[in-house]
């Protein structure tokens, strides 16, 4: 197992400069940032380590290059947007970006590329369910025609108002992780499991692991601490927001021996890759680095 990062945390940094302060700091693997270059719509998102709509083999073999002299390896290329998004023009664009990110996975040799189901939020679980049966076949077999697994993180993406009431991002239980596969059963769909986003549901993590083991192709190193006194004043009909608070590994209410022992004994043996949402450590370039050292130090003695 390989402990890693998600480079969406530090976007003024070139490559060059993220590969060399993470292989100097202990970091084996990262997960390259692939948004359009672009004003971010969110936080951690439009960020673009890799520009994937000029991306050539020169270029590639140069990004390998870094990559190589700094004895790292890209686990997977990262674009996380809604291609269920109600709007039909906002849906066919990010679905287009989304397989130039595919495309440019199979040129760099990367096995994996992470990104969202996708909801509209205001249709019922039903109703994108069969939404998805429409629009995901075509995604994944374009991906397995170009060697590449999607992994589809487990985030609902409803940290807001303008994600209300439903998020942002069907792929959130095992219940609907089971239809999924029951319209998309290909062996190159599965999962980017994040168990801070099972911590505020009340999804038991190790249950998961174990279940959807041969499902699990990457997985995001994120904290999550409930507070319970908003969850007091808010009750949970508010759907985690202002009650859901994202931390660095260690700092949060996941058990990571648990959950690493777990993916150990389901023969997990890939990445683990620390995705840094910690607002306590966000507001300067070094604060984002001291984070990253935290969750470092946190999971190194599990992952070897």
């Amino acid at each position: 197992m390989k402990l890693g990062l998600m480079s969406a945390a530090l976007p003024k940094l070139s490559l060059p400069q993220l590969a060399e302060w993470a292989a100097g700091n202990g970091f084996e693997m990262l997960e390259l940032a692939c948004w359009p270059v672009s004003k971010a719509e969110r936080r951690y998102a439009g960020v673009t380590h890799i520009d994937v709509t000029t991306l050539t083999p020169d270029k590639a073999k140069d990004i390998l290059g870094v990559m190589d002299q700094h004895q790292l390896q890209i686990s997977s290329l990262g674009y996380y947007p809604n291609p269920l998004h109600p709007d039909p023009d906002h849906r066919t664009l990010v679905i287009e970006h989304l397989k130039k990110v595919i495309t440019a996975a199979e040129m760099l040799n990367v096995p994996i590329v992470g990104t969202f189901v996708g909801r509209d939020k205001t249709k019922t679980t039903e109703a994108n369910l069969n939404e998805f049966a429409k629009v995901w076949p075509p995604i994944v077999k374009f991906a397995a025609d170009h060697g590449v697994k999607i992994a589809i993180e487990n985030c609902p993406m409803i940290f807001t108002n303008d994600e209300w009431p439903g998020g942002d991002n069907l792929a959130i239980s095992p219940y609907i992780w089971r239809k999924m596969w029951d319209v998309l059963p290909d062996s190159n769909f599965g999962l980017n499991l994040d168990p801070s986003h099972l911590i505020w549901q009340m999804i038991d993590i190790t249950r998961v692991v174990y279940e959807f083991g041969s499902r699990i192709f990457h997985v995001h190193a994120k904290d999550l601490r409930i507070d319970r006194e908003q969850l007091y004043q808010r009750g949970i009909m508010s759907l985690g927001m202002g009650w859901q608070i994202p931390r660095l590994p260690g700092l949060g209410d996941v058990n990571w021996a648990q959950f690493i022992s777990a993916l150990y004994g389901v023969g997990y043996d890939y990445v683990v890759s620390i995705e840094h949402e910690d607002r306590a450590f966000e507001k300067t370039e070094e604060l984002v680095k001291r984070g990253f050292l935290i969750a470092r130090d946190a999971l190194r003695p599990y992952i070897h």
